[in-house]
């Protein structure tokens, strides 16, 4: 059996895009991409993640394209943070 690392936060199960990879997605894969995104953040909550709600989760849930600005994807050192906010140390 494998040891318990910690429970799992939402950047363990996500995936950013820039603008521009965005833009080469076809509308099948952006469709995939919100699906699975959705879903995904729907099983953490159900499994009790108590966190704020990922901006990429809000912005697909209204529709919007979730890609984030070059140079603000969150660092993967700091605690506390998520991918709906750029490191500011």
């Amino acid at each position: 059996m494998h040891e318990s690392q910690g429970p799992v936060s939402f950047k363990d199960v996500a995936v950013d895009f820039t603008q521009e990879e965005w833009q080469q997605l076809d509308p099948v894969e952006k469709t995939t991409y919100r699906d699975v995104m959705l879903e995904n953040y729907s099983h953490l909550v159900s499994v009790g993640y108590d966190s704020t709600k990922p901006n990429v989760i809000v912005k697909l849930e209204q529709g919007e394209e979730p890609w984030v600005a070059e140079g603000d994807f969150p660092c993967q050192s700091c605690p506390g943070c998520d991918l709906d906010l750029a490191c500011r140390p």
